[in-house]
């Protein structure tokens, strides 16, 4: 048999021509092959990111307070060292470590749905030159394309951002609010 590309020859049974459970995803060997193509197949592809199921076993896990002590104690230790105040970080050691911090640069998380974005996917977190959104703004004014290197984002993108924020800003002004 040959198991590198999971195809049985003549003679054995097609049942037996794969060395992987298919809980492992069967699908996978033949995509790194071109296989599932060439056999006509549509082979579903796995997520990369978590299911809701995944996410609801994390949470009741969690809410149930089912940690490990010494993960408690980390945690625990982490609270505590981490700024609640915009006085607290301002001075503090930079590249700031607290990713989860909604002013952090290296990640972006949806509040609705609590999928995490990584801005910067081909930088580890020491190498941002930035990484607080805080300290970018206390630099006062600077460009689109600035913005737009920091942020991982077009110039263009920038602009449209800028554009939404500012027509709400006068939507929730009503009157108030003139250029």
């Amino acid at each position: 048999m040959s198991e590198q590309h999971g195809v049985a020859p003549a003679g054995e049974a097609a049942s037996e021509s794969f060395s992987e459970p298919v809980e492992q995803g069967v699908g996978d060997s033949f995509r790194a092959h071109g296989m599932a193509e060439d056999l006509g197949e549509s082979v579903p592809r796995r997520s990369k990111t978590m299911s809701r199921k995944e996410m609801a076993r994390d949470l009741r896990r969690r809410q149930n307070a089912e940690f490990d002590p010494d993960e408690q104690l980390l945690l625990a230790e982490l609270d505590g060292m981490r700024p609640r105040t915009r006085a607290d970080c301002a001075n503090s050691v930079r590249p700031c470590f607290f990713v989860s911090c909604k002013h952090h640069l290296y990640l972006d998380v949806n509040p609705d749905t609590g999928s995490v974005k990584v801005n910067f996917p081909d930088k580890e977190l020491w190498e941002l030159e930035n990484t607080c959104a805080l300290d970018v703004a206390d630099k006062g004014g600077i460009t689109l394309e600035e913005v737009g290197a920091i942020m991982n984002l077009t110039r263009e993108r920038i602009r449209q951002v800028e554009t939404s924020g500012l027509s709400k800003l006068r939507e929730a002004a009503g009157d108030d609010f003139k250029d």
